[in-house]
């Protein structure tokens, strides 16, 4: 910020030439701005300004709540004179993700004696540090913390001890089998627990050791939060049994949420997960505010018996329709007022099986009960619809129509043949992977033709009677732009997706299978989407009908706020179709922070590098690409000139060598001006990307690198 505030000149009919400046605003107003400027800016620049900025920065509403979450310009120096100065007002502490932190840097905490919240998710932290730290916060209440190998609970002091004994809520992510800190948090009202052991643990027979100790676990009589989200593996399954386990010994009375985020197979059902639900559903004046099972764990009884109590406000039943029960039928014919759900996520929940499916078990939307859903939840906030099928029929209103009654809608997840307004053209589809006539023999050798295919042209280049065409493609889209036009959240997602970037297996080496609607979704889609002024997080994934890509350049355009953009095999599979139009489109992403690109054959050239630079916003990039290439110049000369860039994750092509030397050249030449700059370049298909990938900070790994679809996939915030 200058030295100085600068004057702005409000002109009108009525006021000629005078001058307002910005310290004629009102104090009220000028604190609402300062809310939104990082507390170490607020420290370090803005306070130095001028005489009343000064005065307004030590307001104690400005400095009684810290968050420096993904404030990666916050180096050691800025937060140590930030908790020197601000130690004695500050309540809410939240460094969540600051991975940089020195240890040193954390030991400051012990200045904030007022604390009552501290979140220290992703920082180093020993057990002799937490000792002194509790030791020293005596008011705290709320505790997030990650427990890592060598952790010892006998380490902390007797007064740490008891001040965990005083806490009400406690977010523990555990890095090794362990209990953590929870068996001296006997007062506990809310507990979140996030898994991430390796599988290396299972080897060492690391679950082996608790078992002894399991009595040692508190009842947790007070508990109305329960939630757990688990890595894949059967370490981190053990280790959820473990916890449960507790539950057989004495069920809590008033427990109200209860989220269970189980990946891949789940465990067999504790005995004491039916008294549980039963306790939930009978205890008198006790809604279930929110609820999620693993797909084995839920039926229609223990829903039924959920919302025969009232209806939550988050409903997570992703994947778990079975024969014989439909979550979302069950939900509907509940008999109860629905009115209070917020966030539903129904991906893969669907009326059955595709009769024409691509895929194994690949689920039919169904569209009149979602059609009820929208009469019977107005409020609805989040919203997934993914990995189903929605084949519009056309004699009934199309889904976009269905959806635009949902006015409040902030988020939501679509299949894309969701968007396709007629069925497919059968000349049009070709499944390279099934293909077994003599002509597969020349794949490769000439270019295959798609007769029929329209081809979108941006709306540079339309002229005459092609602007009609462009608003035909978009027509079935209008309604949700219209109905929902707070829409800030839009993933369009093809069923069967699979990323080639996993998460504890080898890289997968097949491109999943299209559906066949989704090839009448292209461009003139995409540019139809640019009607979503306020949109600021897009995901477009497996849209096998884009061609060149030109209708990103409409979309781009039209959401100017766009923060978040990722974009999963568009197109061919067989050679990158979008390239010019992607580096058009990124001169105008002015606002994006996150950059994730997923196809094959990409080639990460100085030209791309070249457009991306113009992002000038860009926090992180991350590039996935089977068989891609990328340029070692390039790659530094776009670091070198985006210095806010603090994360470059690449898994593409090139030889192990190549992508060490990479990596070791960034870090170097770049690492003490941007102390949390993450770098991670490593073949796609090496044996050894799943180790590679256990060692990345996990806040950019869960919310970037890895695909996944999002909405609605956690309680909303102020439910946490």
């Amino acid at each position: 910020m200058d030295n100085q505030i600068e004057t702005a000149l409000c002109c009108s009919d009525s006021i000629s030439q005078s001058s307002v400046t910005i310290s004629d605003f009102s104090d009220e107003i000028l604190l609402n701005i300062l809310r939104f400027i990082p507390s170490h800016d607020l420290m370090l620049n803005v306070s130095r300004v001028c005489r009343k900025l000064q005065t307004l920065c030590l307001d104690k509403s400005l400095r009684a709540h810290v968050h420096l979450h993904k404030e990666y310009t916050a180096n050691d120096d800025a937060v140590k004179q930030l908790l020197k100065n601000f130690s004695g007002d500050i309540q809410t502490l939240n460094l969540s993700g600051c991975y940089w932190l020195a240890g040193s840097t954390v030991d400051q905490v012990t200045r904030c004696k007022g604390l009552v919240s501290l979140d220290l998710s992703g920082c180093r932290l020993t057990s002799i540090r937490l000792s002194h730290l509790l030791t020293s916060l005596r008011s705290l209440c709320s505790l997030a913390l990650d427990v890592g190998p060598g952790f010892d609970l006998q380490q902390l002091s007797a007064e740490g001890k008891s001040a965990l004994a005083r806490l009400q809520e406690l977010k523990q992510t555990l890095l090794t089998p362990s209990y953590g800190v929870v068996p001296c948090c006997s007062a506990l009202r809310r507990l979140h627990l996030y898994l991430e052991a390796s599988e290396g643990w299972r080897e060492a027979g690391g679950c082996a050791q608790l078992m002894v100790g399991q009595s040692s676990v508190p009842h947790y009589q007070n508990l109305r939060w329960f939630s757990a989200r688990l890595a894949p593996g059967e370490v981190n399954r053990t280790l959820l049994a473990l916890y449960l386990a507790v539950f057989s010994m004495r069920v809590p009375e008033g427990l109200t949420g209860l989220v269970l985020f189980v990946p891949g197979p789940a465990p067999p059902r504790p005995v004491a997960m039916t008294a549980l639900m039963e306790s939930m559903a009978s205890t008198v004046g006790n809604t279930v505010s929110a609820l999620q099972l693993p797909r084995t764990w839920l039926d229609g009884a223990i829903l039924g018996r959920v919302l025969a109590h009232g209806c939550p406000v988050y409903l997570n039943v992703s994947r778990c329709s079975s024969p014989g029960f439909n979550p979302l039928h069950v939900l509907l014919s509940a008999g109860r007022d629905l009115t209070p759900l917020r966030s539903l996520n129904l991906r893969g929940c669907g009326r059955g099986p595709l009769a024409e499916s691509c895929g194994k078990g690949e689920e039919e939307m169904d569209t009149e009960s979602v059609k009820a859903l929208t009469e019977c939840c107005p409020h609805l906030i989040h919203l997934n619809l993914s990995a189903t099928h929605y084949h519009h029929a056309g004699q009934d209103g199309h889904l976009c129509g269905t959806l635009g009654r949902l006015g409040a809608l902030c988020s939501l997840a679509l299949p894309v043949c969701a968007l396709a307004q007629s069925s497919p053209t059968p000349v049009n589809i070709q499944d390279s992977n099934s293909d077994l006539t003599p002509r597969s023999l020349f794949l490769g050798l000439k270019k295959s033709s798609r007769v029929g295919v329209p081809i979108y042209r941006p709306s540079t280049e339309v002229m005459g009677g092609q602007g009609e065409e462009r608003q035909d493609r978009g027509l079935c889209i209008q309604p949700l732009l219209q109905g929902c036009p707070n829409l800030v959240e839009l993933e369009l997602i093809g069923a069967g997706f699979s990323s080639a970037m996993p998460r504890n297996e080898p890289a997968i080496r097949k491109d999943p299978v299209a559906c066949s609607w989704s090839y009448n979704v292209g461009d003139g889609e995409l540019a139809a989407l640019g009607g979503m002024k306020f949109l600021r997080k897009l995901t477009l994934a497996h849209l096998p009908g884009v061609l060149k890509g030109t209708g990103l350049i409409d979309l781009v355009k039209g959401c100017k706020d766009l923060h978040s953009l990722s974009l999963a095999n568009l197109g061919s599979l067989k050679s990158m179709n979008y390239t010019l139009a992607l580096l058009e489109a990124l001169s105008f992403c002015t606002q994006l922070r996150d950059l994730r690109l997923e196809q094959p054959y990409f080639n990460a050239n100085a030209a791309f590098f070249e457009e991306l630079s113009h992002c000038h916003q860009l926090r992180r990039l991350c590039l996935v690409s089977r068989h891609g290439t990328f340029q070692p110049s390039a790659v530094t000369a776009f670091m070198q000139s985006c210095t806010d860039v603090i994360m470059c994750h690449m898994f593409m092509g090139g030889t192990l060598v190549a992508c060490k030397t990479l990596q070791k050249t960034l870090l170097d030449s770049f690492s003490i001006s941007r102390p949390a700059l993450s770098v991670v370049i490593y073949p796609l298909l090496h044996e050894d990307l799943a180790h590679v990938i256990r060692g990345m900070p996990l806040c950019h790994l869960d919310e970037i690198t890895l695909f996944k679809s999002r909405v609605a996939e956690e309680p909303m915030r102020r439910q946490l």
